[in-house]
């Protein structure tokens, strides 16, 4: 009599499809391009490339650089494609490093309500997944992008989002995990009980500590780390490796009891309105180069700045009202140097540089820009206060801001907003393209930008993703 164990094939079904887990992996496993709506998928497909743009900005930056040399020495050479290097590595490593170039400079997407930044952790994962299969129509990709953009802010929402932000968590790439096992596991076609495998599976790798954003090259990193994670979760559970079961509902060591402890998580967001509400909708587009609580500083500043023109000599002090979220995530006194990194988090430099400037972009968090003199002349003038009366509305109330110039001449000039222009007023898909444009610019050849751009808004007529992986191999020039 042989020795050999004989598994029994695995149940097609979570182990209690009724509760929040079960129900998410039951929809994932039963998605059709069929059942997205039309709208959803042009969105998804401006997202997807919004989140190249921002690739191709972030794949030669310096740290990205230092990243690539680093990870490639440990990995090795691999089959796998990296963005913008004419390189390959493992993939795990190509999908951490794909994700640490879209997260590279503060221009990618973000669910407000989430919050994660969905492209960082969805992109790298399905690429790197396409590519370990041999041959993904362009549609298989795009149905695995939505499914990654649904569930990414659904888990966020559960542990009511910017709270974990005032906590001191990095809370995208807490959530980020089940996002990219979510769009992976979609390409493989796992069943429901294999999803329910690679959501314990991604949950048990989510982590990510805030106090990254002072000065560490690892916060661009981080969703990078949940991209990789997510696709080893999906390939676990594909290849028979189980993951926590009901991940989301356990309530000792479950995902929403340990990172929700003492704060309530509501674990029925997970499964909420699955189908019916769209969140691939509700992620936004960052017009500015900038941590998304900054936003509504700037679109007050700009505002103002519209009423009168503000000339530094002029401005006696400059204060900001904000969220308890926006003020533990965007507010301490910074001092010289500057990492790039901590201008993007800081609303005190970036309302500074944008008062000198009139933008906040790219040019405006370079290296030689943070370390001149007339931007540190201005910083002492401007201060954050937290308004705890913008704590009482939930998550919505979050982006509230308060902003007044005081002048020297004794005037002063105030403004309020609920929230940024791009939440408010989400950014349109021409305006995406617009952005990508913008942003590929001097990057790659304008040949190769509208290629790339072509390829992404056409995805459902594109037989093979290789077209737009070999589109992303070549080098790219560095934006600064």
């Amino acid at each position: 009599m042989s020795m050999t164990a004989v598994l029994e094939p695995p149940s097609a079904e979570a182990t209690d499809p009724s509760g929040p887990t079960g129900q998410l992996a039951a929809w994932l496993a039963g998605l059709r391009m069929e059942q997205v709506p039309s709208e959803v998928r042009e969105r998804a497909k401006h997202l997807i490339l919004d989140g190249i743009g921002c690739a191709l900005v972030g794949a030669q930056l310096p740290w990205s650089q230092t990243a690539v040399e680093i990870v490639t020495r440990i990995e090795g050479r691999g089959d796998k494609t990296i963005i913008g290097w004419r390189r390959t590595t493992a993939g795990p490593a190509a999908a951490l490093l794909n994700g640490t170039f879209i997260q590279g400079f503060e221009l990618d997407d973000f669910h407000a309500l989430g919050p994660l930044h969905s492209a960082s952790v969805v992109i790298p994962s399905l690429m790197a997944c396409a590519e370990q299969i041999g041959s993904v129509s362009g549609r298989d990709f795009l149905l695995g992008a939505v499914a990654g953009f649904e569930v990414g802010p659904r888990v966020g929402m559960a542990l009511h989002g910017g709270q974990m932000l005032s906590r001191g968590w990095h809370s995208g790439s807490v959530f980020g995990t089940h996002a990219s096992a979510a769009a992976a596991g979609k390409l493989l076609g796992l069943d429901a009980a294999r999803f329910e495998d690679a959501l314990g599976l991604a949950g048990t790798q989510s982590s990510g500590l805030m106090a990254a954003q002072y000065e560490a090259m690892c916060k661009r990193m981080h969703h990078g780390f949940s991209a990789r994670a997510g696709l080893y979760a999906a390939f676990l559970a594909e290849g028979g490796y189980t993951g926590i079961k009901r991940v989301f509902e356990r309530e000792y060591g479950g995902f929403l009891s340990v990172f929700g402890e003492g704060h309530d998580p509501d674990s029925s967001r997970i499964a909420s309105d699955l189908g019916e509400r769209w969140e691939t909708d509700r992620i936004v587009i960052k017009p500015y180069a900038a941590m998304g609580s900054l936003h509504a500083p700037l679109d007050a500043l700009f505002e103002l700045a519209a009423k009168r023109p503000l000339k530094p000599e002029e401005i006696e002090a400059v204060d900001i009202d904000i969220s308890h979220a926006a003020y533990h995530h965007g507010w301490w006194r910074v001092e010289r140097p500057l990492t790039t990194i901590g201008a993007q988090m800081n609303v005190g430099y970036a309302i500074a540089v944008a008062i000198l400037d009139g933008a906040a972009m790219v040019k405006q968090f370079s290296p030689q820009r943070i370390d001149s003199d007339d931007v540190w002349a201005l910083i002492p003038k401007i201060t954050a206060h937290h308004d705890p009366a913008f704590d009482t509305g939930g998550q919505k109330s979050r982006g509230n801001t308060r902003l007044r110039i005081r002048f020297t001449d004794g005037t002063e000039l105030e403004t309020y907003r609920e929230g940024s222009r791009g939440v408010m007023n989400p950014l349109t898909n021409d305006e995406i393209v617009e952005k990508y444009e913008t942003l590929t610019e001097g990057i790659v050849s304008p040949e190769r930008r509208d290629s790339i751009r072509e390829t992404i808004l056409h995805l459902e007529q594109v037989d093979d993703i290789g077209q737009l992986v070999a589109l992303l191999a070549a080098p790219v020039s560095a934006p600064f």
